[in-house]
């Protein structure tokens, strides 16, 4: 039975069979609204040829998006006790998050922060208090400091953000920028002497499911604009190779993702960090997919203002990031010799060649990728010293 008050005190980094809770997984699912909106707002941006500024607005959004996520997964990893106070905080998390979705629409096509920005200080305010309430608990003088570094810091930074609500519109994404590196610096700054105990299973966990999460609203998006695609415009033959290529891209992403045991690559601080700030190009490209095959579908119906080549582009762009991303976070250091390294990278740039075939773009860019994963399994099933080291196949 969950107890009202506990200590938020830190967790061990050496806790067996350390897994998501149901809170954290309802957590995420809740994000899946506000990534639904980023990814709709950029497919209507690109659709009506502004390509520019919706890919600008989304790349801001998400950041918004993946950066309130994670602050929330790393201080959950170390400090969650799951009394009725932390459930109630989270809650609060999540009721922020849903605001911030209700202001992408506004942020995109009017430059309008000012709801992204208040869903944005809830979730801030909650996850100051966490730190605050770790604060009071911790017995270690220097991990209090620490954790009243977090909370001042987060703090600062919302108060930063104000500034994006009175700009003129042509600053805006430098105050971005420079809010955005700001609050990445409070981390660093905040674990400068001591550092949290997150779990390295547990971090490896969250990111997976958020990334599978991702790739599930690439699959939904897709599927509706397919079903649009048939239902009104009678193009099951336009819609079909693009349907299935699109399938193949995110299977075969799913797959790459998770060959690997990614949690081998937690070992420390410093990768950590690395770790988990390039994953916000791998939840951005992997939504990003499943934008690129709406926009896809509409230019083969004749709904988008945009040449076959952009259509196609924007789902082998994101597809080729992907794989990158994957590759030079963690599939590189369980690849052995020449060959297996260089199944992704070469896989990528295919994928991109694949943007000039037309109409057949997607689907051969699907058929690469699944040509990927087999090449990848064949490597590994015929390499000892890969059967050896432990790696499963990609």
């Amino acid at each position: 039975m969950t107890q009202p008050f506990l200590p938020l005190t830190a967790r061990s980094r050496e806790e067996a069979h350390r897994a998501a809770t149901p809170l954290e997984l309802f957590f995420d699912l809740c994000f899946v609204v506000a990534v639904a909106q980023a990814g709709a707002e950029l497919v209507h941006a690109v659709a009506e040829g502004h390509a520019g500024t919706g890919i600008l607005n989304y790349a801001m959004v998400f950041w918004a998006i993946w950066w309130a996520w994670m602050n929330f997964t790393w201080f959950a990893s170390a400090y969650d006790n799951d009394d009725v106070l932390y459930r109630v905080v989270t809650l609060v998390q999540i009721a922020g998050v849903l605001i911030l979705a209700a202001g992408v629409s506004r942020a995109f096509e009017d430059h309008d922060f000012l709801v992204v920005y208040i869903g944005y200080l809830v979730m801030r305010l909650a996850l100051s208090t966490q730190w605050l309430r770790a604060a009071h608990h911790a017995t270690d003088p220097a991990e209090r400091t620490m954790c009243r570094r977090y909370a001042g810091g987060v703090a600062a930074c919302q108060i930063g953000w104000t500034a994006l609500l009175f700009v003129p519109e042509d600053g805006r994404p430098w105050v971005f920028l420079v809010m955005a590196l700001a609050e990445m610096a409070v981390p660093v700054y905040a674990e400068k002497d001591v550092t949290t105990h997150w779990h390295p299973h547990h971090i490896a966990e969250r990111y997976g499911l958020f990334t599978i999460i991702v790739l599930g609203e690439t699959i939904a998006a897709a599927t509706v604009a397919v079903k649009s695609g048939v239902a009104e415009n009678d193009a099951l033959g336009e819609v079909l190779p693009i349907a299935a290529g699109g399938l193949l891209i995110v299977f075969a992403a799913w797959w790459i993702y998770f060959v690997v045991p990614a949690h081998d690559r937690l070992a420390s601080n410093r990768q950590g960090f690395l770790w988990g700030y390039g994953h916000y190009l791998i939840f951005t490209s992997a939504a990003a997919i499943g934008a690129g095959i709406e926009i896809a579908v509409e230019q083969a119906v004749g709904e988008a203002h945009i040449t076959t080549l952009a259509a196609s582009s924007a789902v082998t762009i994101p597809a080729a990031v992907f794989l990158l991303c994957v590759w030079l976070l963690h599939a590189r250091y369980f690849k052995v010799g020449f060959a297996q390294q260089a199944v992704l990278p070469v896989a990528a740039l295919a994928i991109l060649m694949c943007s000039f075939a037309g109409h057949w773009a997607v689907f051969a860019a699907g058929l690469v990728s699944a040509a990927t994963v087999a090449v990848g399994v064949t490597l590994t099933a015929t390499n000892p010293a890969t059967r050896r080291n432990g790696p499963r196949a990609s």
